[in-house]
């Protein structure tokens, strides 16, 4: 049994990422002990209904007044912008000082310069952003990449196991740091409960923090033009509101306010996320280049059809389907409306990423940087 750091920069925003941190808590626990460093409000047990992953009993360290820090930053995001890359630097320097405890490091919040073998799972890389086209990185971005970014070399050692969540984002991992990781899918376990398909609702859910970036209202914008088509459809947006986006989630409900054909619920139940994944047709996400897409995932894994934009990791999810990606707000409106004229019911199966997957080859790449 090693010992075993798991670095998480934040759980706060409630997305994939944190459902990825958890899974790997319980996946490591199986057989090492388990210590998570991360810079949060958020506290493992408050996410592991809404995941359905038990981490289980794990020690939770943060930097003196941590839990105050991390409201201090969620409560100035709608001003101050992208923070995920200093939460980084707070928690590696803090990190440091207990570094010579552990046997192994587990980085699920991206590419870290640490002191010892770890294992590097990247969503998205988050620092040295500048060697990306077109990328607009910022200033900041360059000295957070100054203060813990590692260099080309550190990726490429042996003592780093180096993952990502898609084929997209590992092909912009070796953009960035000319070494490509090998791809491990998040876990998405197939969802209980469903109805056939001729049993299920007309309607469509869009899963995902209610956040400028996931493009709740133009998911709106889509199903009015579906309705508009003759489809009579409806809209569940399910998501979590964390503080750092209560403006946008402001706007989203007043939008719901003026359809009776859209509801919002915010942190809802597992209990009641299944039951609206498996009881209607129709998944929908609008976020550009999402860097997997764990909402995707699980429309898949409840037995929906489910588009998404045609970048990023969603490509993987969709298996590439053309009939399932698209690239604008029209042709989104197409895709759909000509699926519920079809009424086909899925074709992809729901268990292409289940948790016993991640957790075996997250261990198997563990054992091999301890060894």
């Amino acid at each position: 049994m090693a010992r075993v750091a798991v670095l998480h920069n934040t759980l706060d925003f409630q997305g994939g990422a944190d459902a990825v941190c958890l899974a790997a808590c319980e996946a490591l626990r199986a057989e090492h002990e388990v210590t998570l460093f991360t810079v949060s409000e958020t506290r493992p047990a408050d996410l592991a209904d809404r995941f359905d992953v038990d981490p289980g009993p794990v020690r939770v360290r943060m930097p003196p007044g941590g839990s105050l820090l991390a409201g201090a930053l969620s409560g100035v995001a709608p001003w101050a912008g992208p923070q995920l890359p200093l939460r980084s630097v707070l928690l590696r320097r803090f990190f440091l000082s207990a570094a010579g405890g552990f046997d192994l490091a587990v980085s699920t919040a991206n590419e870290l310069s640490l002191p010892l073998p770890s294992v590097q799972y990247v969503h998205y890389p988050q620092f040295n952003r500048h060697r990306l086209p077109d990328a607009d990185a910022g200033r900041p971005n360059r000295l957070w990449s100054r203060l813990a970014a590692p260099d080309r070399a550190d990726l490429a050692d042996g003592d780093v196991s180096l993952l990502a969540n898609s084929s997209w984002t590992a092909d912009v991992v070796r953009e960035v740091y000319g070494t490509r990781p090998d791809v491990l899918h998040p876990p998405v376990d197939p969802v209980p409960g469903g109805r056939a398909w001729a049993d299920r609702e007309d309607g469509i859910v869009l899963v995902g923090r209610l956040a400028p970036d996931k493009r709740v209202l133009d998911a709106v914008r889509v199903v009015d033009g579906v309705r508009e088509r003759g489809h009579d459809l409806h809209l569940h947006v399910v998501g979590a509101a964390p503080r750092a986006y209560r403006r946008y989630a402001a706007r989203v409900e007043a939008a719901a306010r003026e359809r009776p054909y859209v509801t919002v619920e915010r942190d809802v139940p597992r209990a009641r996320l299944e039951r609206l994944l498996g009881s209607h047709k129709y998944g929908l996400n609008l976020k550009h280049q999402e860097h997997f897409g764990m909402s995707v995932a699980e429309y898949v894994a409840a037995g929906m059809v489910a588009f998404a934009p045609a970048s990023g990791g969603q490509r993987d999810v969709l298996d590439g389907r053309e009939d399932r990606l698209f690239d604008s707000l029209d042709e989104a409106v197409g895709l759909v409306a000509r699926a519920a004229e079809a009424d086909d019911p899925p074709e992809l199966p729901p268990d292409r990423f289940s948790r016993d997957r991640f957790g075996a080859a997250l261990r198997r790449h563990a054992a091999r940087a301890i060894d």
